[in-house]
């Protein structure tokens, strides 16, 4: 009887497994500084939003005073706090616009991150297809020669 060697194929193996893992790290780092920026846009906005809302509310209570009669002083006063509010506003708004550059560049290096890591991840995809095509091509061979031994062994 002849004997058969078992038909064993090597384990899958991706040569640029590392680079895939790096860039897949790479592109959770900038998506995790991409969700800190829009977390302080959204701190900052509702910031600007409060800032708007006291403003409001001190201006109707000048108006409100104004009507009733308003000492020189106190409208002075009043001025200053809501010139104060003004320049806070402005400042915030300055800084949300540098926040809104700074997300627009991090949104981009992760849509670039992530094409990069969607490219290497659809080469691995396309390796493990052939090589699963030429494992079962490996496999049928290796039937069909076991097959013809058999026939040539139970002739003989």
């Amino acid at each position: 009887m002849a004997c058969q060697k078992a038909n064993v194929m090597k384990k899958f193996y991706f040569a640029l497994d590392t680079v895939l893992n790096y860039k897949e790290q790479v592109l959770e780092n900038l998506q995790a500084e991409h969700a800190r920026i829009i977390a302080e846009r959204v701190e900052c906005e509702r910031g600007i939003e409060a800032l708007e809302q006291e403003q409001r509310a001190c201006m109707d209570e000048l108006e409100e005073k104004k009507s009733f009669g308003i000492r020189i002083t106190d409208m002075q006063t009043y001025d200053r706090f809501l010139t104060s509010l003004r320049k806070k506003i402005e400042r915030e708004q300055e800084r949300l616009a540098e926040i809104l550059v700074r997300e627009e560049r991090k949104r981009e290096q992760v849509v670039e991150a992530r094409k990069e890591t969607a490219s290497i991840t659809k080469l691995k995809e396309k390796k493990r297809a052939q090589y699963d095509k030429d494992v079962q091509k490996a496999d049928e061979q290796f039937i069909d020669e076991f097959v013809s031994n058999k026939r040539a062994v139970a002739r003989a």
